[in-house]
């Protein structure tokens, strides 16, 4: 195991311990899944495929990851704690049926709690992911724990994930090269007579050769088709004149880094350049404003209010920024009333977008680094996109 990345793990184990010692936690039981991964995999660095997992904190001694039987090896690949132990509940997230594993070594829930509560003398358990878990995992995880109270911890690991390690930025930097190698890919292959289905596989193909481990979704809607919001591809063939609504999500090393720039396919009508030049607008007033000791709602104000002034306001339909990191989207995620400051080390994406607008819809998604000075871009290529849209324009 790399020493700088045990490193990591184990500065979040020493931060998540003084967070459980603030709320008299005395073990904290971090869940995951292929779906909600982000938790478990922030902890523990594993990240399951179609089981279940999760990894317990407690106040001493190393964590204790849980896994199922099928992921085992992947999960020793993984994981950086190798204390791994195999739980039945963890099985196949898409079955109802018992799997049998003839040559799972099982431990199980029972037996885990009542190590928890002799060996380190556990009374109160934080849950992190209890709202991703299934309900009999809960109900099992409760049963078993039994004079143990278990309580809701997802505060805990949202607060931790807010401002980000230097590893963290590198990892997300990253990924957004990456993800900046495969829209250029993507706006390369998009052409009159070729398929949405064409235009994604050349996004996948590019991020998978640049070395990403994942690509989360890659969103590509053309003509009409924009007004899905976060249309998935589809045989459907670009024609002349389509406005294209693409999003690529890259994952390197568990962290998500997101591109989105507005193109049109061949001739452009004014409209459609107008309706662009409005999100490219609003996208430079929001980065105006990020940077330290601003406060959110602030930024989200001078984006909607940019909105009403030119008499679009009616197809904003979401806050223009949300955070970003283990997960593509999470906090911050401010309204106009939001009384939170922007920190240092924090990481966000601005959101720009408008949907149902006669002329198009779409959205400016770039990711940012809170820095001392103002602001970080992770991506090189949508400040590239928006000079050589607003020269063209000049012309």
């Amino acid at each position: 195991m790399n020493g700088k990345l045990k490193n990591e793990f184990n500065q979040r184990v020493k931060k998540l311990r003084s967070l459980m010692q603030e709320r008299g936690i005395d073990a904290c039981f971090i869940y995951g899944d292929e779906y909600r991964r982000e938790n478990l995999r922030y902890m523990s660095n594993y990240w399951p495929i179609f089981e279940r997992g999760a990894v317990i904190v407690t106040m001493t001694g190393e964590p204790i990851v849980l896994a199922a039987p099928e992921g085992e090896l992947v999960c020793r690949e993984m994981s950086v704690w190798p204390d791994i132990r195999l739980i039945p509940d963890f099985n196949c997230v898409t079955v109802p049926d018992e799997i049998e594993y003839p040559h799972a070594d099982y431990t199980d829930f029972k037996k885990v709690f009542n190590e928890l509560k002799g060996q380190y003398g556990v009374k109160r358990l934080g849950i992190a992911g209890m709202d991703a878990m299934a309900k009999q995992v809960y109900e099992s995880i409760v049963a078993n724990a039994q004079e143990v109270n278990v309580v809701d911890a997802n505060e805990l690991l949202f607060t931790m994930r807010l401002i980000k390690s230097e590893y963290e930025i590198a990892c997300l930097k990253e990924a957004a090269r990456v993800a900046d190698k495969g829209y250029i890919a993507l706006m390369e292959a998009a052409a009159v007579g070729v398929t949405e289905l064409e235009i994604a596989a050349a996004a996948y193909y590019a991020c998978m050769r640049e070395g990403a481990e994942n690509v989360p979704f890659c969103l590509v809607a053309s003509g009409v088709r924009v007004n899905t919001i976060i249309g998935r591809p589809t045989r459907k063939r670009v024609e002349n004149g389509d406005m294209i609504m693409a999003a690529l999500a890259v994952q390197y090393e568990g962290y998500i880094a997101t591109i989105n720039f507005p193109f049109i396919v061949g001739d452009s009508s004014p409209e459609q350049r107008e309706f662009i030049n409005y999100l490219i607008e609003a996208n430079d007033r929001a980065l105006q404003l990020i940077r330290p000791s601003v406060r959110q709602g602030e930024m989200v104000g001078a984006v909607k209010s940019y909105f009403r002034e030119q008499g679009v306001d009616a197809y904003d339909m979401y806050p223009p920024l949300h955070g970003c990191g283990a997960a593509e989207a999470e906090m911050p995620y401010p309204n106009e009333h939001t009384q939170g400051l922007f920190e240092e080390g924090m990481t966000v994406n601005t959101d720009i977008s408008l949907f149902g607008h006669p002329h198009g819809s779409n959205r400016i998604e770039e990711g940012f680094i809170l820095t001392k000075e103002g602001n970080e871009p992770m991506s090189r290529l949508v400040r590239e996109l928006t000079e050589k849209w607003k020269e063209t324009e000049r012309l």
